[in-house]
């Protein structure tokens, strides 16, 4: 097919011009390229499809947030099926609780916004001394997205709809002490156990398999004994530090950005308080806040009297247990590291300044400014390195697109070699050897990329030795190969896996019985449990279980404990078997009054996302909301079994 394209291109762009002018006379260029670029649904809410594009391109933005908030975070992790697929649960779930908001008439004032705004860290940094808002800083963040300031609110003010949806199930979840402690003590109790294992260990001396049954084994499990394909591979890549590369910054550009920005890059004002704290929790009785208030007053006038007497006041009377030992000393912070009414209050005050009553979410505050370290502004050659550094990717990534484009039709065009667009771009042809479909365990980076190995095995790639298509495999990453040689998967024989065939087979019969002893030490032991030698008893609970594997630990919690003692049995598979014996419920020792508390409140939330999850699953039914695609399949990890002794 594509030799056909390029032997004949005049002819081929005639009839795509026949083709093509007709259809945006009829549909217009917009409607072509959301036809386009819609792609197959994979998912569909309410009658509305969600693309493989929308797909991909939300995966691409959560990758790339959590690659920015994450730098030394595994790229195999984020390009998995299960992160990709996790990533469209996501976009599921926002769309459907958009749709809610929209048919529950569910809207954000102009009043609501502006305080999520103005509470928003990120939004507060960007203010001026004098208190406005940079609004240059303001755009740049907004672009950052990829939004205008009026798409950024647009934005936050559908999230602020959105959270309203939920706000009714999570803002009103409760359970009653009494329910709590019944399930929490039933989570947490503990059993005196024994347990036996049968590891299929020790019963590997027992097979001796023959010849004969090795070769029959052999035959009868080839898929077992396959050398998976392999290939030699030439291959690009680009990315925004080979764009670097060809970017110089000349002298004066430094300079000038160095005389823009030297008070920004120099380092941040940070300031050192102390203070008295009378803690008032956000959500307390009026009274009891009114109550907090006052004290704080009477204490405020009495550091007025005597402004020396603050750290004897604070060692006193603070109920902030960390600082009030040290006088209240905060020690020295920046802008973003306290909560916003305190800040505010710390970066206005003088040094040696003693505040009024400051009302945070915490209580009150009364708070003295004992230092303020300006930050020393730093020299041009101190600074030069990082300058030039931080243009060269901020050039790179506005070049990034412009290259991209023409090594993707460099890929293509000259589609039997990659040296004329690595050439073009001044890139590394690079090579490797024993490539395979399912990369070794510790291969990383682009060799281990599931995109690109699918479409180094791809027909035309194998076939052809073509170059695959420009495949972006990481963030402002793209990489095309070709195959240089070509190994097809073939069975091994048999008498260079021999030692392998025989492994598996021991393996398999010792197993068999392991199984087979277990299963007759269970039944006799049933039958007469004071014949029972077992390992000396051990205490297990969910959150006390030292060397015990998953699968034994839940087969001695969920035994039937009516009739003690209790045996049950567990197939364990490929490691053998094991037998559990149940003596006796031990009870939980009393839980004091603070972690109490502690607990019962994290099974209030653990409830409370209960409720949510299950109304989540109300309104997906609701608005029909259906995944088509695949969910991948988890790869189970077996645990060794150590046996108890």
């Amino acid at each position: 097919m594509f030799d056909f394209v390029r032997k004949h291109t005049k002819v081929m762009m005639f009839v795509m011009f026949l083709l093509i002018i007709p259809s945006f006379v009829l549909f217009g260029i917009d409607g072509y390229n959301r036809f386009r670029e819609k792609g197959e649904a994979v998912a569909r809410v309410g009658g509305h499809d969600i693309s493989q594009g929308e797909w991909d391109a939300a995966h691409k933005s959560e990758s790339d947030r959590m690659r920015a908030s994450m730098p030394n975070l595994d790229a195999k992790l984020l390009d998995s099926p299960e992160a990709r697929y996790a990533t469209l649960e996501r976009l599921v779930r926002e769309r459907v609780l958009a749709q809610a908001a929209d048919k529950f008439k569910l809207t954000t004032s102009d009043a609501r916004l502006a305080r999520e705004l103005r509470e928003d860290p990120t939004i507060a940094s960007l203010h001026l001394p004098n208190g406005k808002l940079d609004m240059d800083r303001y755009r740049q963040l907004a672009a950052s997205q990829g939004l205008t300031p009026e798409g950024f609110e647009a934005r936050v003010r559908r999230d602020l709809s959105v959270r309203q949806v939920e706000a009714g199930v999570t803002s009103t979840g409760f359970s009653a002490a009494a329910v709590a402690d019944v399930s929490l003590n039933a989570f947490f109790e503990k059993r005196e156990v024994q347990i036996a294992s049968f590891a299929t260990a020790d019963f590997a001396s027992k097979v001796n398999p023959t010849d004969a049954e090795l070769d029959a084994f052999y035959k009868a499990n080839q898929a077992q004994f396959q050398a998976p394909e392999r290939a030699s591979i030439e291959y690009v890549v680009l990315d925004l530090d080979s764009v670097k590369k060809s970017i110089s910054i000349s002298e004066p550009d430094l300079k000038l950005y160095y005389d823009q920005n030297v008070a920004r890059l120099s380092g941040v004002e940070e300031r050192r308080a102390s203070h008295i704290l009378i803690n008032a929790a956000k959500g307390a009785p009026a009274a009891d806040r009114q109550k907090a208030k006052a004290r704080a007053d009477e204490l405020l006038q009495a550091v007025r009297k005597s402004p020396d007497s603050f750290a004897d006041l604070a060692k006193k009377n603070s109920q902030d247990a960390g600082s009030a030992v040290n006088g209240g000393d905060l020690d020295f912070f920046a802008r973003g590291a306290m909560v916003k009414p305190f800040e505010d209050a710390a970066f206005a005050m003088k040094k040696g300044d003693i505040s009024e009553v400051v009302e945070s979410d915490f209580g009150y505050h009364i708070i003295k400014l004992t230092d303020i370290k300006a930050p020393k502004q730093r020299s041009f050659e101190e600074l030069r390195a990082g300058i030039e550094a931080s243009l060269k990717t901020q050039q790179a990534q506005a070049k990034f697109a412009e290259t991209a484009e023409a090594f993707t039709n460099g890929v293509y065009e000259q589609a039997d070699s990659l040296k004329p667009v690595a050439d073009k771009l001044k890139l590394e042809v690079k090579t490797a050897t024993n490539v395979m479909r399912k990369p070794v365990a510790g291969t990383q980076g682009v060799l281990a990329n599931a995109k690109f190995l699918a479409a180094i095995f791809g027909t035309d790639s194998v076939e052809k030795k073509r170059n695959t298509e420009a495949l972006e495999t990481a963030s402002n990453q793209l990489t095309a190969g070709r195959i240089t040689q070509y190994t097809p998967a073939q069975t091994m024989p048999f008498a260079d896996v021999r030692n392998v065939v025989r492994e598996r087979v021991v393996a398999a019969r010792a197993a068999e019985l392991a199984k087979k002893e277990g299963m007759e030490k269970l039944a006799a032991w049933k039958a007469a449990p004071a014949s029972a030698a077992m390992p000396t008893a051990v205490v297990l609970s969910r959150d006390q279980s030292p060397n015990i594997p998953p699968q034994v630990l839940a087969a001695a919690l969920r035994a039937d404990a009516s009739a003690l003692p209790v045996f049950a049995g567990l197939d364990l598979g490929a490691q053998g078997y094991a037998v559990v014996r149940v003596n006796k419920i031990v009870p939980r020792p009393a839980a004091i009054e603070a972690v109490a508390k502690q607990e019962r409140a994290q099974y209030a939330q653990w409830w409370t996302g209960a409720e949510n999850q299950a109304y989540y699953g109300l309104l997906k039914e609701r608005f029909k909301a259906e995944i088509m695609a695949t969910r991948p399949v988890r790869t189970s990890i077996d645990l060794p079994m150590t046996a108890v002794k």
